[in-house]
């Protein structure tokens, strides 16, 4: 797994790529809920995760708990097929705004604050 973190319009954007699993959740975790604050804008670009656990599940599920409790905003954008099945099946299309590609995200984060 490799995680990036970068601004853009006052939006945190975190790109994850490779594969999100137990053995590196504790590491995404901390790296996600750092950058979620008050009011924070968040952007998690997972375009290039081929993969993601129940650890992996559960950091996502983490990060959107904790940017509600702060009355902030998370974005989830491209997902990949196979991560996409994963969120369909496990209920988590419903718990997060998706969208298509980073330029829609952005849309969606900047019209909801």
């Amino acid at each position: 797994m490799e995680i990036t973190t970068r601004e853009q319009d006052g939006i945190t954007i975190i790109d994850i790529s490779g594969r999100l699993d137990a053995s590196n959740s504790k590491e995404a975790e901390n790296i996600i809920l750092a950058a979620e604050g008050e009011e924070s804008k968040v952007i998690l670009n997972l375009e290039n995760l081929e993969y993601i656990s129940s650890a992996g599940l559960r950091v996502l599920l983490l990060s959107a708990k904790k940017a509600r409790s702060g009355h902030g905003k998370i974005c989830i954008v491209s997902l990949t097929e196979n991560v996409k099945d994963v969120f369909e099946i496990s209920g988590f299309s419903a718990i997060f705004e998706i969208a298509d590609n980073l330029e829609e995200g952005i849309k969606m984060v900047l019209l909801a604050c």
